[in-house]
């Protein structure tokens, strides 16, 4: 058994509904309405069809995010989420080179990276190669200047967390700004890179070993093992192709406002809203959400 959830937040119909069931009963004579999770934003559609079938047919509804799942489990014990352009709009790296003079640099090897056209680890040597010199005082300043959540990101992990769930912020980015990230927006788990510093200077270095895609991937399962959870009981969201790994691996794996690379292998596709209809994708009324 499979649930589709619609999510059109303020504009959810009758009409949107019964597009989608006529799509699904393409493939499932039995397809039907299941519930309102909150109505007008978000319905749960109820059908018994391949999972790939049902998305590949409910994809051709513009405007709308769906998300195809099991029926169980609901709720995830586990999120995991990448940082840059995921949980915040930006990339730090690309502002932190701002400071330096060398944004536009930066961020043509950045885009490359996360289309997977580099490879990973390479660029980011090569990126933070290029900071050498630029003052620690920079990163705070970025930070509090440039560097911010976005929408939706608290109440998704406020109201995971308060629901029981751990959620863990796993970056190909840097501790000296994940840490303060993850406070921010409510995460209980941290991993990213650490920048080398020689003074109160950065020296152009990253320690090893790099956070790159199959440590994420490793940081999850270890993340699963440590809580005793099942596959089913995690999901994961990113936006570039070093996230494909983690997100294969999750339950649920969730490609947000994502690259072509990524959105090939994810099982839904949220573009159209926030962090935080990734609770409605988990059956989470309104009126539970913890705001962030």
């Amino acid at each position: 058994m499979g649930i589709a959830t619609l999510i059109a937040a303020g504009r959810l119909d009758d009409r949107l509904i019964d597009r989608a069931l006529g799509l699904l009963r393409e493939f499932d004579a039995d397809a039907q309405f299941a519930q309102w999770i909150d109505e007008g934003d978000a319905a749960d559609l109820r059908f018994t069809a391949d999972l790939a079938a049902a998305r590949w047919a409910l994809s051709a509804i513009d405007g709308v995010d769906v998300v195809v799942q099991p029926d169980e489990p609901r709720f995830r014990r586990l999120l995991v989420a990448d940082m840059d352009s995921t949980i915040i709009g930006q990339e730090c790296i690309d502002e932190l080179a701002d400071f330096a003079g060398l944004k536009r640099e930066v961020a043509e090897i950045t885009e490359r990276a996360m289309q997977g056209k580099v490879d990973f680890k390479a660029a980011l040597r090569e990126r933070v190669a290029l900071l050498s010199g630029l003052d620690e005082d920079a990163i705070a300043r970025c930070l509090a200047e440039r560097v911010v959540p976005n929408p939706g990101a608290g109440t998704l992990v406020r109201t995971m967390r308060a629901g029981g769930a751990s959620a863990l912020l796993v970056s190909g980015g840097f501790l000296s700004f994940a840490e303060p990230i993850a406070r921010l927006v409510g995460f209980d788990r941290v991993k990213a890179n650490m920048l080398v510093f020689d003074g109160r200077q950065l020296a152009g270095r990253v320690a090893d070993p790099i956070i790159d895609g199959a440590a994420k991937q490793a940081a999850l399962l270890a993340t699963r093992e440590e809580l005793g959870l099942a596959a089913g009981d995690v999901i994961a969201v990113g936006d570039g192709a070093n996230d494909r790994l983690m997100i294969a691996e999750a339950g649920l794996g969730i490609a947000f406002r994502a690259k072509p690379a990524l959105i090939e292998i994810a099982d839904a596709r949220l573009d159209h809203h926030g962090l935080d209809a990734l609770l409605w994708a988990q059956g989470i009324r309104k009126r539970e959400w913890v705001q962030g």
